[in-house]
């Protein structure tokens, strides 16, 4: 029997072990898909973008933000890569922005929240999610303003077993709840959500709802650990599915109506496989529920749009 080359033999090992996954357990075979760079954003400022969420307003836009020690702004770019608005939330600080989901408020209106949840030194003894009104979108081909939001709504929370890192908001669309999932490069990630009704001025205890494993996966031009951790994640605008990015795939559940998330994320997700980004930390649903979004953290910053 010829011997296995110890380079090869210790990928398969980590392929195996590293993530604490059974190979074979999630699909290690994408879906058909496509994607396809749609755009280059135009602003050098979004530099680092950590998140994706489709506009309530214009369904023709979407809302980003920068990661860690940024200005403390959402930016509104369209399908062309060109900024739309750019806006200022009062009194916030960008300690270490991952996410933005968008939704709607308690009167039907069209609201961003921003996940200021980022915690690689495992340090923070809370986390906070500012929630503001969407703003007015820039017309096209006008000059585009710098604005400044009122005081934001600001919701504090604290997990109920230590500290974890983070990357992930979601907001579902037909129960209005807030979920965050948890990031680690051992691929184990929990998803929690938040109490309902949200309570304000004080700190929350999130409530687990369910463990993720995340596998390694070989992938040429990316680590296997590099699947193992999660980045980013959306629910669909029909609240049907949600997919969640790594640095190196998609992977997407089917939610039916009738089941408890719980139960719906207990199923094998199916996985894609995008084209090949740097550094994935974006991804939403397009409004028709089933193409996905996607940026990457790094100049020149792309914007892949990836149907199956």
């Amino acid at each position: 029997m010829k011997a296995v080359p110890l380079q090869l033999a210790l990928a398969l090992i980590v392929v195996s072990t590293c993530c604490g996954q059974s190979a074979g357990a999630w699909p290690e075979k994408p879906v058909p898909s496509t994607s396809k760079q749609v755009a280059i954003l135009e602003d050098k400022r979004i530099k680092e973008s950590s998140g994706l969420a489709l506009s309530g307003r214009d369904p023709s836009v979407f809302w980003t933000v920068n990661d860690s020690g940024g200005e403390p702004c959402v930016f509104a770019i369209d399908r062309s890569g060109k900024t739309r608005a750019k806006v200022r939330i009062r009194d916030a600080a960008n300690f270490d922005w991952e996410d933005i989901a968008s939704g709607k408020d308690e009167k039907g209106m069209p609201t961003l929240f921003v996940g200021d949840i980022g915690d690689n030194l495992f340090i923070r003894s809370s986390i906070q999610v500012y929630q503001i009104p969407e703003p007015e979108i820039t017309v096209p081909g006008q000059p585009v303003a710098e604005t400044e939001t009122a005081a934001p709504q600001l919701w504090r929370a604290n997990y109920p077993d230590g500290s974890h890192n983070a990357e992930s908001l979601l907001r579902h669309p037909l129960t209005g709840r807030l979920y965050i999932l948890t990031k680690s490069e051992d691929g184990k990630s929990a998803l929690y959500a938040f109490p309902q009704p949200l309570q304000p001025k004080v700190s929350m205890v999130l409530e687990k709802v369910i463990d993720l494993t995340f596998p390694a996966l070989i992938r040429v031009g990316k680590r296997p650990h590099d699947n193992c951790m999660a980045t980013g994640a959306s629910f669909a605008a029909d609240g049907s599915r949600m997919a969640v990015a790594t640095y190196s795939s998609l992977y997407e559940w089917l939610l039916p109506k009738d089941k408890p998330l719980a139960t719906a994320l207990q199923q094998p997700p199916v996985r894609i496989e995008p084209e090949l980004l740097r550094q994935v930390e974006g991804v939403c649903y397009d409004s028709d529920s089933r193409t996905l979004w996607i940026t990457s953290e790094h100049l020149p910053t792309p914007l892949l749009r990836v149907t199956r």
